[in-house]
């Protein structure tokens, strides 16, 4: 079943409180939003709190609520079966009831949403926020749900679709105006305010957000993208606290998931409980061992500790899995310039550097060894 990746990943950074001289400032990837799954890449810069957010995970699918409407007339007979192939991704079968019901109701909206839903799921289309800005069936999609909406502007179904399409195009400002039009048709549907929250937070409005996703959360409690998401808002409002409650939530749904493990760690790292953060930072690790953030997280704990050696080995391990991983050659560069190994720590951060130009961090800690050195060469 398909739904919506709020596209993704947070970045937390935060700085080491230095000892007598400067230290380089490291990083830890951070809990993302939901609408909903979590993506393993992103970096952000330097600072105390979360400074952006990853995709939020995918949104769980509208179609359960089904587009028939009950009225019994043989296009709504076809609708029926469309959404009951759906539900059971039957594909193929789906789409024919669908196709049947546009024939029998060539006005009615509802067949457009179905085909959609179905070619998107079974193409297994990209549902993250930004996730693919050139995707030609999403953009396809975009344009046969926007025929939908000319059918009736007020078909709700149409809109948190059409909305969910634009927001992976990033397309984000016109997504929140479609999201805030589905919200008023249908402002008691979890889809359509998990949607619009994801909306909202792409737009920066993280406030509102907390609102909309907060309303998601209560009309369907045990949705782990749903708690994910509002997580990540309460994140971006700095409001760690509150976030680290969402998440036990979540990770007591799902103890297997070992994003939630991670995300959760990293959020109470920043309530500088390491004894909470490494737990579940290290449980991350154990589901899931090649998950190359999850592995530069645990090094970014260790660190945190103290323990360089522990740090290292982690950060390595993450490069292996993903050399592309920025945030991974910034905490790699940090232990090392910890353990006084300065030009292999300058080479971690100039590898940052070559990955991402416009990232501050690497070049702020470059410009930190820069100093030591001139500080131990003065006479």
């Amino acid at each position: 079943m398909r739904g919506l990746l709020v596209v993704g990943a947070f970045v937390f950074s935060s700085c080491a409180s230095p000892p007598s001289t400067k230290e380089p400032v490291r990083t830890v990837a951070m809990p993302g939003l939901q609408p909903v799954e979590s993506n393993d890449q992103g970096d952000s810069p330097p600072g105390n709190d979360v400074a952006s957010a990853r995709s939020p995970d995918p949104l769980p699918p509208l179609a359960v609520v089904g587009l028939a409407r009950g009225t019994g007339t043989p296009a709504d007979q076809a609708l029926a079966r469309g959404d009951d192939a759906y539900r059971n991704e039957q594909w193929d079968a789906a789409s024919e009831a669908y196709l049947q019901a546009q024939r029998l109701a060539p006005t009615d909206p509802a067949p457009l949403v179905g085909q959609v839903r179905v070619a998107l799921a079974k193409a297994d289309a990209p549902t993250a926020h930004a996730a693919d800005p050139q995707q030609p069936l999403v953009r396809q999609s975009v344009a046969k749900l926007r025929q939908a909406r000319r059918l009736d502007p007020s078909y709700g179904p149409a809109l948190v679709e059409l909305g969910q399409a634009l927001l992976v195009l990033d397309e984000s400002e016109e997504a929140l105006s479609v999201l805030q039009a589905a919200v008023q048709q249908l402002p008691s549907n979890p889809d359509a305010l998990s949607a619009l929250g994801v909306a909202l937070l792409a737009n920066g409005r993280s406030q509102e957000a907390v609102n909309a996703l907060q309303k998601a959360v209560e009309l369907d409690p045990g949705s782990i993208p749903r708690l994910t998401n509002l997580a990540t808002a309460w994140l971006l409002q700095g409001e760690t606290s509150r976030a680290v409650e969402v998440y036990e939530r979540a990770v007591l749904l799902a103890p297997d998931d070992g994003r939630i493990h991670t995300d959760l760690g990293t959020a109470y790292l920043a309530l500088n409980d390491l004894q909470k953060a490494m737990r579940h930072l290290r449980r991350a690790v154990e589901i899931d061992p090649n998950r190359a953030t999850f592995r530069s997280n645990l090094g970014y704990g260790l660190l945190s500790l103290g323990d360089t050696t522990g740090a290292i080995e982690q950060c390595r391990k993450a490069l292996e899995l993903d050399a592309k991983l920025g945030s991974a050659w910034i905490n790699l560069g940090t232990a090392l310039a910890r353990t006084g190994k300065r030009q292999q720590a300058r080479q971690a951060f100039e590898r940052a550097v070559a990955l991402d130009p416009t990232d501050p961090r690497p070049r702020a800690n470059l410009q930190e060894l820069d100093e030591i050195e001139r500080a131990g060469a003065a006479p």
